[in-house]
């Protein structure tokens, strides 16, 4: 990301919103802008295998493995407002577990770029399933959106829910059943 084009482009913004980037409050914004979107969009610049960096162990548990209330910020595509909420995690190992905060790590790569929910907790399973090839693996994630809550139609009390299944967790409605309880959605 081009730091100095980032910046002049937002003191351009507080232009044409009818603002002075030179008034005292002001003056240093475009560098603050500019290095938050450079962090809320690391995403795009961090690679997922570096991240989980061999943290993948063999064991021999075949029973569920939870992970709860990650927490989860991200930019909605549409209107670059964040989103925001918690993510949970569960998956059946085949011989092979994932390090635990590795998950909640490849949740924050991926959740650091431009998204829409449902694609966010998609990727998220997709990533899992990928990276130790367990038996299944779901994923709920409950979020609130800035662009439903301070704009469009203001409805402050929502919350969005989304989930994927993958594998024994779609293939079995006793699993997915059992995912779902243990998460508090079932």
């Amino acid at each position: 990301m081009n730091r100095k084009r980032v910046e002049q482009l937002v003191r351009e913004l507080l232009v044409e919103i009818g603002e002075d980037p030179a008034r005292e409050g002001l003056v240093r914004t475009p560098e603050r802008v500019a290095s938050a979107y450079e962090f809320l969009t690391s995403g795009y610049r961090t690679n997922l295998t570096q991240v989980i960096n061999n943290a993948v162990f063999q064991a021999e548990a075949n029973n569920m493995v939870i992970l709860r209330n990650i927490e989860v910020y991200s930019l909605c595509e549409h209107h670059m407002l964040p989103f925001f909420g918690r993510c949970h995690i569960g998956y059946i190992p085949r011989a092979k577990v994932l390090g635990v905060s590795k998950i909640a790590r490849i949740v924050d790569v991926l959740a650091r770029r431009l998204q829409i929910q449902e694609r966010l907790t998609a990727q998220v399973a997709n990533e899992i399933m990928a990276a130790i090839n367990p038996e299944g693996v779901g994923v709920v994630m409950e979020c609130r959106h800035l662009c439903m809550i301070m704009r469009g139609v203001e409805k402050q009390d929502s919350v969005m829910t989304t989930s994927t299944v993958l594998g024994s967790f779609h293939n079995s409605a006793s699993t997915r059943a059992e995912f779902l309880g243990l998460v508090g959605k079932g």
